[in-house]
């Protein structure tokens, strides 16, 4: 397999998780867990298995990139999602988190290092910001739901430090396995902490079943599996086009959160899940480089 279709498949995978992510932590937030239990279950799992390893593999003189890495791919990402579901629906979260990742790459990109934006990068780009703006002048306008635009800025939010996390590991080289690993090793040292002498729990309130779905899903499959799968994909087919390639959550997210946990889609938020997902398919089936540097 040529690294383009390996980096793709590595892309489609995370779709997947990210699409089961959305889901599952919006049935947490809006059930027993707080969104700090959740970040506990996200960073307690994963470093268990992650500390270890991390001691072992990762250089001493590496740690600050690391630590880099986990504020914005592991806690600024994480806690800033979990508290979105507290707001807003998972539909909102695919649109904003997914349409927002490739929107902040690109912008970051070209304001960050002089780049111009090819013409079918910017296509993508516009189609992307049309669909996030109709969804959020739903939110904002909407009676029925107050306090759902809330949710839809710490989304997007939590966009912005994910593109930052995927340019970071591009740009450092950092391997995807050791990635994982610190981000998964530093969220947890710093963040538990403070989650067990200040922040609000009910953790204690829930099942076992629910304890069970939501370490597994958060502390291995998002918080490892996933991430890991898009650092691979950005070193396989650049930050621009692994971030593109999240064209499909939005429209997984919302039909799966229909199905399973009975949110309804409106008509509105239907045509910015297809919009969104639109122009981020088209800028990730593109084969040109989705962001050059200028005068080249």
């Amino acid at each position: 397999m040529s690294d383009i279709f390996r980096g793709r498949l590595a892309a489609g995978f995370v779709v997947l998780c990210w699409s089961g992510f959305n889901i599952v932590s919006r049935f947490g937030s809006t059930g027993t867990f707080t969104a700090f239990d959740l970040g506990a279950l996200r960073f307690g799992v994963s470093a268990a298995i992650a500390l270890p390893f991390f001691l072992r593999l990762v250089p001493r003189g590496d740690w600050p990139r690391h630590a880099a890495l986990a504020c914005f791919g592991g806690l600024g990402y994480a806690l800033l999602v979990y508290a979105g579901f507290q707001f807003a629906p998972s539909a909102h979260a695919g649109v904003f988190v997914n349409g927002g990742i490739p929107f902040w790459t690109v912008i970051i990109l070209a304001a960050g290092a002089g780049f111009r934006l090819p013409r079918h990068v910017l296509i993508a780009l516009l189609l992307s910001t049309a669909g996030l703006v109709l969804i959020g002048a739903e939110s904002l306008f909407a009676p029925q739901r107050a306090g759902t635009w809330i949710g839809d800025l710490l989304f997007f939010a939590a966009a912005a430090c994910w593109a930052v996390f995927g340019l970071l590991t591009r740009h450092w080289r950092i391997a995807p396995q050791r990635a994982v690993l610190g981000i998964a090793s530093i969220s947890a040292v710093v963040y538990l902490p403070v989650y067990l002498a200040f922040l609000p729990k009910a953790i204690q309130q829930a099942g076992w079943p629910d304890l069970l779905l939501q370490g597994i899903y958060q502390g291995v499959i998002a918080a490892m599996l996933a991430a890991g799968m898009y650092s691979y994909a950005n070193h396989k087919i650049g930050a621009s086009q692994a971030a593109m390639a999240l064209a499909l959550v939005p429209a997984v997210s919302a039909i799966g959160a229909s199905l399973l946990i009975d949110e309804a889609i409106s008509l509105t938020a239907a045509i910015g899940i297809v919009i969104v997902s639109a122009g981020a398919l088209f800028g990730a089936l593109q084969r040109n480089t989705a962001v050059a540097p200028a005068g080249r």
